[in-house]
């Protein structure tokens, strides 16, 4: 079976999809999944891309296992049949030396070295099977913290993979100023301060507005208060 290059973000959507709708798609293991390549798994769940690079979960056998989207491709239109482990097929070649004593009876060198032949191979084969089960540790899911302007408000947030750990809240605008400016990124830091500058350039000319209105209110209870 020729597996592909990996999974696209279009084919992880699709996967997404079909798992929301009680479907569990077929993928066959690309040469980036080392020596299961070419074998046909089942996607049971698709977890969060940004909590690890393995988030495909996919049975195989009596495993469940997460890979990177690299290490898997969408199985080929027919492929009806899951192969469970690659290392039992070499198995039935027992039968074979099982019938060496046969020859023993005529010539009894020849089935000696033919005895020694699959030792060598049952050697290589409980590495091969632990390089498959083997299965990297998950961490911790991520946190994200959000900081938000709009509407002249400036709010902070916070999320620990799905799960909200802060929901947004309105800070100062100097707080806001800090928070940016622990990020080294001029881009980011130059648009908080137009912000700012912005804000502050309407809140003068509201200023002034009402000192003018105010001093036109003091001019005219001045006028009353002479008439008196």
């Amino acid at each position: 079976m020729d597996a592909g290059q990996g999974l696209s973000t279009s084919e992880v959507q699709s996967i997404r999809e079909a798992l929301a709708a009680g479907r569990k798609p077929r993928v066959v293991f690309t040469a980036s999944a080392g020596q299961i390549a070419g074998q046909v798994g089942q996607v049971i769940e698709v977890t969060d891309p940004e909590v690890s690079d393995e988030f495909v979960v996919v049975r195989f056998g009596r495993d469940e296992l997460p890979f990177s989207p690299a290490d898997l491709a969408v199985a080929p239109k027919g492929v009806t049949r899951r192969v469970v482990e690659p290392k039992p097929e070499p198995e039935p070649q027992e039968s074979p030396v099982a019938a060496a004593p046969e020859f023993v009876l005529d010539t009894p060198r020849v089935p000696a070295q033919r005895q020694e032949e699959p030792k060598v191979e049952q050697t290589e084969k409980p590495p091969a099977r632990r390089a498959v089960k083997a299965v990297k540790p998950k961490g911790p899911a991520g946190l994200t913290v959000t900081l938000a302007y709009a509407d002249g408000e400036w709010t902070v947030a916070a999320q620990q993979g799905s799960k909200a750990l802060a929901k947004p809240y309105v800070v100062k605008p100097a707080e806001a100023l800090k928070m940016v400016a622990l990020v080294d990124v001029p881009g980011v830091q130059e648009a908080v301060e137009q912000i700012l500058g912005t804000e502050r350039a309407e809140a003068e000319q509201q200023a002034e507005k009402l000192r003018a209105e105010l001093a036109e209110i003091e001019a005219r209870l001045a006028e009353l208060r002479e008439a008196r």
